[in-house]
């Protein structure tokens, strides 16, 4: 996710480096499934590695963040959806709600993940607990404190490192139990009014928790749990 104050606008393209801001938001979708791998389970490597799965847990969050809420508005502003791409307020309101969601997303995958590693292996539950701490942490690092994020990026952070430390590894089920966060992340932060966002509820909550199916899937295919465990280092094991 890069960290530009414009989400929409078109740019000189000065290199390689994957930008979503230089997409139309009817680009997105197919951009960011290329991009990820999601839909072709076949381009995706093995989950084998701590680094494999802090990298599945960040791509697939920013996958989820901004599909779910650029899908939102597409459907409730129906014909009106680009133009207001053009609005300097609506702009600075999407870069806020899609870091916040993001936040939210990358809690929801990593405990999930984490609590399929951990119950693989129960025994290596306090191992698992760690590195899944030490995973997300890696992860926020890298996201530092993006421009666009808004005032309240910093605490949201806080908040998830909090979630992660405070999880209970081995009592999430391998379902919908851990994606608690996301789902009513979207509806809250996204730009639209709140008398909207009370008629959309049950469909907007049914909607994220639906894609996340694709994003399960994605793991229990590829994931060599034993092979994550044996990686740990040993920074982690002590």
């Amino acid at each position: 996710m890069t960290r530009t104050p414009r989400i929409v606008r078109r740019q000189q393209n000065s290199g390689a480096r994957f930008s979503l801001d230089a997409l139309r938001p009817r680009e997105l979708f197919s951009m960011l499934r290329s991009y990820f791998g999601l839909g072709d389970a076949a381009r995706m490597g093995p989950i084998d590695t701590p680094e494999a799965l802090a990298h599945f847990i960040e791509s697939r969050a920013s996958y989820m963040a901004q599909t779910s809420l650029y899908g939102y508005l597409r459907t409730r502003m129906g014909m009106r959806y680009p133009e207001l791409f053009d609005d300097d307020v609506f702009v600075v309101g999407i870069n806020r709600a899609k870091w916040q969601i993001w936040l939210d997303c990358v809690g929801d995958l990593a405990a999930y993940s984490g609590s399929r590693v951990a119950q693989n292996h129960p025994r290596e539950a306090d191992r698992v607990a760690a590195m899944m701490v030490a995973l997300v942490d890696e992860i926020l690092g890298r996201a530092g404190l993006p421009g666009d994020a808004g005032p309240d990026f910093r605490a949201h952070a806080r908040q998830l490192r909090d979630r992660i430390a405070r999880t209970h590894w081995l009592a999430i089920g391998d379902k919908e139990a851990a994606f608690t966060e996301s789902p009513k992340s979207v509806l809250k932060w996204a730009p639209i009014a709140d008398e909207l966002k009370r008629l959309d509820e049950e469909i907007v909550l049914n909607s994220v928790r639906f894609h996340w199916q694709e994003i399960r899937r994605a793991f229990a295919t590829h994931v060599d749990s034993q092979a994550i465990v044996e990686r740990v280092g040993d920074e982690v094991r002590h």
